[in-house]
């Protein structure tokens, strides 16, 4: 018996050994830096007492220069399962404690492991990365480490939701696992992800630069869009992972949540009877559409610093789960661009992976013109929403508050893109351009002849006669553009044809989209059977 207690005292002298990580020392120097340890967050995230740890005794097995020395238990992350709101996740946090939280094959194999189990179960993955990259001594090892998890990462996508929070350094082949999940999150002042350091950058390149302007939250939520949020604190990264989880089921087999709902699904908004300008030019804030519209005002937006005139991000309607995909008027007119329809589209394709409805409201002139769009390939770019709208299967419910013009109208979940309910207000303007630039080309003939009238008149020392043609054919065309406007700037003419089923008073938007999504929950559509798709690249 009193072997068997010895054992039991080693127990527990290892735990706690291994929940030390790195160290006191080491521990003290990471909240010097402002950031919480692999524990800590992990505590904040699961709820109270659920976290399950694995694998907290396996060490690395490299002999390499001298790492025989470094050997921790645990091997640089923290591995296990627990719940969130009850809800089952799986999780792993890297440790920057021990050797700078690097990957090397033992690592890898904790991570995997939490992976392959998740896959298993069918529930999410949150992995919260804070290392130095790569182990250097483990050579091929670690790099073979680092694609065993992007394989896992590319068989879970659609299948289970993946987040990845950024907390700390994330460098060189490391970031392609974020980038392959579904959504990543980075703190602002301790993050950073990119692909080259600063040093590499002054070597190759000769540009000086540092770790924040090349890779910091701030450029990745703003310029690169290659995260989702940047949040202020860890604490609030940690909010954020929450606030996603509650919006999405736990795999793609299952509904999305439903919470009780406190907000009466017949609720009238009045202010959204005027809240178009009388001007078609000018812009209003899409955001006073959206809050007036979803239960109780809350919208969780994602990428909201990355191209600002498309809006997307989650919302409820009588409780249920919904993806919201909403041009901006008020930034750059609301036009779709590249980034916009990159952004638009990985969205789409994200909620109809997990049977998330959505809701499209659409106020587009048409997409942004010129050399820099055309050389950046706004056409593949445009495609790639076009391709996410076309090809998913989940109820898609669209409101047409003002334009929707051309090729942007086609993209913007239009019925031909299989849309089950398109509604409009009386404010639409459906057609393939506006009203002055329709007539200008319908009637360019006519102004041609005018101009060309109107110069011979000036060669003949008529000047008075030169005006009076020009002023009748500016009045021809007011004419012909408030024809073209009364013909087919209205919803009334789609609505003739089908491709609008109805036009609703803005007031009764909420109630509208609620009735129309209750009616889609029994939808059924699969797409031709086929390996996959060939979507736009």
């Amino acid at each position: 018996m009193g072997k068997q207690l010895e054992r039991i005292q080693q127990l527990i002298e290892q735990r706690a050994a291994a929940r030390l990580g790195g160290g006191q020392k080491a521990i003290d120097k990471q909240h010097e830096k402002g950031k919480l340890t692999a524990r800590e967050r992990i505590d904040l995230l699961l709820d109270e007492g659920s976290f399950e740890e694995l694998d907290m005794f396996v060490r690395h097995r490299c002999t390499n220069f001298g790492q025989e020395k470094k050997s921790y238990p645990g091997d640089g992350v923290v591995t296990g399962y627990g719940t969130v709101d009850g809800r089952l996740v799986y999780v792993f946090a890297q440790d920057f404690t021990v050797i700078g939280g690097s990957l090397g094959e033992a690592m890898a194999m904790k991570i995997c492991k939490i992976m392959d189990l998740a896959m298993k179960q069918g529930a999410p993955v949150i992995g919260l990365n804070d290392s130095g990259g790569a182990r250097i001594p483990e050579g091929i090892n670690a790099l073979a480490g680092y694609a065993e998890i992007f394989q896992r990462n590319i068989n879970a996508s659609g299948v289970i939701p993946q987040i990845s929070a950024i907390l700390g350094p994330c460098a060189g082949g490391a970031v392609y696992s974020p980038a392959l999940t579904d959504f990543t999150i980075m703190a602002k002042g301790t993050s950073f992800m990119f692909l080259t350091g600063p040093a590499v950058v002054k070597t190759v390149l000769g540009e000086d630069v540092t770790q924040e302007q090349l890779g910091g939250a701030t450029v990745h939520a703003g310029k690169s869009g290659v995260t989702h949020f940047a949040c202020d604190t860890e604490e609030d990264v940690i909010k954020i992972i929450k606030q996603l989880l509650s919006y999405m089921p736990s795999n793609n087999m299952e509904e999305t949540p439903r919470v009780e709902c406190n907000d009466s699904i017949d609720r009238v908004e009045d202010a959204l009877n005027s809240v178009i300008p009388e001007s078609p030019n000018d812009p209003y804030d899409m955001y006073e559409v959206i809050q007036a519209i979803v239960d109780n005002g809350e919208f969780l937006e994602v990428h909201r610093e990355y191209a600002k005139n498309i809006i997307v991000g989650f919302a409820r309607f009588n409780g249920q789960s919904v993806g919201i995909v909403a041009n901006q008027p008020k930034v750059m007119a609301g036009v779709l661009d590249c980034n916009s329809s990159r952004k638009g589209g990985r969205f789409v394709r994200f909620c109809d992976a997990f049977n998330i409805p959505i809701v499209t409201l659409v106020d587009v002139p048409g997409f942004l013109p010129g050399t820099g769009q055309e050389y950046n390939a706004v056409i593949l770019n445009g495609a790639k929403l076009l391709y996410a709208y076309g090809e998913a299967t989940v109820p898609k419910v669209t409101v047409t508050l003002r334009k929707s013009y051309g090729g942007s109208h086609i993209v913007m979940s239009c019925k031909q893109l299989r849309g089950d309910m398109n509604y409009a207000w009386p404010s639409a303007e459906i057609a393939v351009m506006g009203a002055a630039g329709a007539a200008g080309i319908l009637y360019a003939k006519e102004s041609k002849a005018a101009k060309t009238a109107a110069a011979e008149a000036r060669e003949a020392g008529n000047e008075e006669e030169a005006k009076r043609i020009m002023a009748e054919n500016k009045e021809f065309i007011a004419a012909k553009e408030q024809e073209y406007n009364d013909l087919f700037c209205t919803p009334f003419n789609a609505a003739k044809y089908g491709y609008i089923d109805d036009v609703i008073e803005p007031r009764n938007t909420r109630f509208r989209i609620i009735r129309a999504l209750e009616m889609l929950r029994t939808k059924k559509l699969v797409n031709p059977a086929k390996k996959h798709g060939n979507i736009p690249l």
